[in-house]
């Protein structure tokens, strides 16, 4: 069994950062009761309506055996796999893929990397599509279809091309270099595969993308890359059990919702930063910003009360954004918490060198490893912020394995239904995306009658002044 994450919010508190800064345990405690009605309502829901993915940890027994043999079969078949997905279709996979595998996975030899070579197209560039296909060779490539709907415009113009491409390469057959993974019953891809007869694996229909990572959406890409994708889900039911209480001081997932909604609301704190000091976490942050952004960002309650509300997601990675945006964060507004992510072993080793003692503000590195260095460098940028006034907090990762990914994975999930409830806002729609959506279709012709609405819409909006553009 893997060790537990560990959350320390001590750089949070009022007793460590200052009483003109910090959050008091008074503040939390006061906020117990609707802590509680948070947690009630979040385990009565569960399984339920959009909260389908916290069962998703129990209920995928036989998914996973399927997604095994399916994994097996593709690592004998193909040299590459090739995700297209966007959202959390995609950033789960990069995250999951980033910390678990080789920080140069993909420039090992196959004998190196023990399976297919990985990518994750999650934009529609054009010059990023030619570039996969100047790089793989369709005819050793398995491609992921990830769309619940099947009408994503980005992931379905891929697959267009793609498919046509297969069609011309492959010849007969081609249909088995695709796996379809979408909703069971309905969209336009569930019926594509019923059509052409590709594998197919399903999201479950109370899983939204954002929460879809311990679903087939990121187990499979994990499990043929050689993930050990039961142990990910041992950890989110690890953490999962940690969180069976409303008892706020208990509940680490809901002791985060309760810390970040008082610094919502009564401390402007209007911009969360995760600072991953491990390249392997790098990606969890973007994972992050998208559950955070995407569940929290609402201009109204459930009620319909106007409150535009919600945090603003920033990646950082530790060291390097030390010399890129800690500036900002010790002397800018008070209006940030710094969560950083924080691995107490590596899983590797290497030494600095004695060497130049004539110059000893390099000399002192002798001796020491790279390890040492960027665990004081954390604790140094920790203090500075302390010093600041600035509320930080820490998660700490035993190490970075299977286990404490899906811990961390759950853990976050909760927190953001969590503060869902707080907030009394919907943490599961996303409106503000489907009007971008609907106005992107608008503008190619899209000739459904909402799009020609909305096309009449754009065309009233006023037009911009010759003198603003330059150039």
């Amino acid at each position: 069994m893997g060790k537990n994450i560990i959350m320390d919010i001590n750089h949070l508190m009022a007793d460590t950062v200052g009483y003109n800064y910090g959050i008091s345990r008074e503040d939390i405690d006061g906020r117990a009761a609707q802590a509680a009605a948070a947690w009630q309502a979040v385990s009565k829901a569960r399984g339920s309506g959009w909260l389908g993915w916290t069962e998703l940890p129990y209920n995928q027994q036989e998914i996973v055996e399927d997604i095994l043999q399916t994994a097996r079969q593709i690592n004998e078949r193909f040299d590459a796999f090739v995700v297209l997905g966007i959202g959390g279709s995609a950033l789960g996979p990069i995250a999951v893929h980033q910390a678990l595998k080789h920080l140069r996975y993909n420039e090992g030899t196959r004998a190196q990397r023990g399976h297919p070579r990985f990518y994750v197209e999650d934009n529609i560039d054009p010059e990023r599509m030619k570039a996969l296909l100047d790089v793989v060779d369709l005819k050793t490539t398995c491609f992921n279809i990830i769309t619940k709907s099947g009408a994503t415009a980005e992931t379905m113009s891929q697959y267009l091309i793609i498919s046509e491409l297969l069609k011309q390469q492959v010849g007969e057959g081609w249909q088995r270099h695709i796996i379809a993974t979408t909703d069971q019953e309905k969209g336009n891809l569930i019926q594509l595969a019923r059509k052409e007869g590709f594998k197919t694996f399903y999201i479950p229909s109370g899983v939204g993308g954002r929460f879809s990572e311990l679903s087939p959406v990121g187990l499979l890409p994990a499990a043929v890359c050689g993930i050990d994708i039961k142990a990910m889900l041992e950890g989110a039911k690890a953490m999962d059990a940690r969180c069976q209480t409303e008892e706020v001081w208990a509940n680490p997932a809901l002791l985060q919702a309760v810390v970040q909604t008082i610094a919502m609301e009564e401390m402007g704190v209007n911009v969360q930063v995760m600072m991953p000091y491990a390249d392997s976490l790098k990606y969890m942050a973007d994972w992050f910003c998208q559950l955070w952004a995407e569940s929290l960002g609402k201009n109204v309650t459930r009620k319909g009360r106007a409150v535009n509300v919600g945090q603003t997601p920033v990646k950082a990675l530790g060291v390097t954004d030390q010399h890129s945006q800690l500036q900002l964060y010790t002397e800018g507004p008070y209006d940030k918490i710094v969560t950083f992510l924080r691995v107490e072993k590596f899983r590797n080793q290497v030494d600095i060198p004695h060497g130049v003692a004539e110059f000893p503000d390099v000399a002192f590195l002798g001796g020491k490893s790279l390890n040492q260095l960027i665990e004081a460098e954390y604790q140094g940028t920790q203090y500075a912020l302390l010093r600041a006034g600035r509320m930080s907090q820490t998660i700490t990762f035993p190490v970075v394995d299977e286990h404490s990914i899906g811990q961390f994975l759950y853990f976050y999930e909760l927190v953001t239904a969590y503060a869902g409830e707080l907030l009394d806002i919907d943490a599961f729609n996303q409106p503000g995306v489907e009007e971008s959506k609907i106005a992107s279709y608008a503008v190619l012709g899209n000739t459904g009658a909402k799009y020609q609405s909305k096309q009449a819409e754009m065309a009233a909006q006023p037009e911009g002044r010759a003198e603003y553009r330059l150039g």
